[in-house]
């Protein structure tokens, strides 16, 4: 799988129901530019059973071909609605580990920024969501993650199109 490297890759990270899917679209629409979904949405809706361990890593194989596919026609940027280190965060909570090969791609596969989305919006109810009242913990987990790897970002607040406006504000300078 080829690495498109003259594009900047921009992944929206986060707790859940903070408005990230939308936000990727918008800041696509604002750039003229490609977003990649988030694969494990398309996953879990054609899944009949309840996911499993052995399910993320088709879902972090198929999340970064949906990314590489999406970077052939990105102009400038790629809005990521998501990445390997929001699977490495549920499978740490879920499971108390990641597989190796997550781990691996989180290391060598770099981005060059992360609108990490705040909480400040209220919760919408969906089947996927599995944690309405630990949107607060589960922020601070991607917060601390982002922090002691040095992880270049900015935070995302606001509701409606202030959240647009305040992620184009955060990239002006990437």
């Amino acid at each position: 799988m080829e690495y498109k490297t003259e594009i900047k890759r921009i992944v929206i990270i986060g707790p859940e129901s903070t408005g990230k899917s939308k936000l990727a679209q918008e800041l696509a629409v604002s750039y003229y530019t490609e977003w990649v979904p988030e694969f494990a949405r398309f996953y879990l809706d054609r899944l009949d059973r309840d996911y499993q361990e052995a399910d993320l890593l088709e879902i972090a194989k198929a999340q970064l071909a949906w990314e590489e596919d999406r970077a052939t026609s990105a102009e400038k940027y790629l809005f990521c609605d998501t990445n390997l280190i929001v699977l490495k965060i549920w499978s740490d909570e879920k499971y108390g580990k990641t597989d190796s090969w997550i781990l691996d791609q989180i290391a060598h596969r770099k981005y060059h920024f992360y609108l990490l989305s705040d909480i400040d919006i209220p919760w919408k109810d969906d089947p996927q969501r599995e944690h309405p009242h630990r949107r607060k913990e589960f922020f601070n987990i991607y917060l601390n993650y982002l922090e002691s790897n040095q992880l270049p970002y900015g935070i995302v607040k606001g509701i409606e199109d202030q959240r647009l406006a305040c992620a184009i504000k955060l990239l002006q300078n990437i």
